[in-house]
């Protein structure tokens, strides 16, 4: 990183947060002694509805087989590797008192996934649903749209895809709160951190929370 940083034209940023980070360590470091030179690029996400139906035989399909129902389960995407926080999402919402369930949508790592259950017994909790991959980006839409909730634990790599599309599908989304996460959700969203007990008070208040602020979460994410 430090050797690319040094002899690099431009460096180009997915997050104001990478951004600073670059210019925090680097400045004054670059051949003789030079800054970087650093540009930010955005990206997003569709904020359209899905164009399946609200009857869609494939969704319904995929809520009977994974045992879910429309606004019971909170939502996880993303990869399954350790930076994105599966150990401590999990434990949480196994500590939570909701009747919702968990669903995860990721490519299982097997010898991950062991290391999870040795650690948390999460196969004992009946509400955590690990419900394989979903590629059919009309699906996922939909299956984003009638979550009651998304959970974020992407800790590294500025700006992610499945936050922003989070963001422009699911009303109410609790993310960890590090500088990527806020820089993209402002106060669009709740926050928790990795102290035991965080993510799941804070599953219990947002089960409690009236639809109409809820609703104002999402006209807020969606802008």
């Amino acid at each position: 990183e430090r050797m690319m940083v040094k002899h690099s034209d431009l460096v180009i940023c997915d997050s104001t947060t990478i951004e600073k980070y670059i210019h925090q360590s680097y400045d004054g470091k670059g051949i003789n002694g030079s800054n970087p030179n650093t540009t930010f690029v955005a990206y997003g996400a569709e904020t359209r509805k899905s164009q399946l139906p609200d009857d869609d035989v494939k969704f319904a399909a995929w809520l009977k087989e994974n045992g879910l129902e429309k606004m019971g389960y909170y939502l996880v995407v993303g990869r399954f590797v350790p930076e994105n926080n599966y150990e401590t999402m999990i434990r949480e919402f196994t500590k939570s008192h909701s009747r919702k369930k968990l669903a995860i949508i990721t490519n299982v790592n097997d010898r991950f996934l062991t290391q999870l259950e040795e650690n948390l017994h999460f196969r004992s909790d009946s509400r955590i649903k690990f419900v394989g991959t979903v590629y059919d980006q009309e699906l996922l839409m939909k299956i984003r749209e009638n979550a009651y909730g998304y959970f974020h634990g992407h800790e590294v790599g500025g700006t992610n895809p499945s936050l922003l599309e989070a963001l422009s599908s699911t009303n109410l989304n609790l993310l960890l709160k590090v500088g990527f996460n806020q820089e993209v959700a402002e106060d669009a969203a709740l926050y928790w951190n990795k102290e035991e007990g965080s993510l799941a008070h804070l599953i219990d208040w947002a089960d409690r929370l009236p639809e109409d602020e809820i609703r104002c979460f999402g006209a807020k994410a969606k802008k």
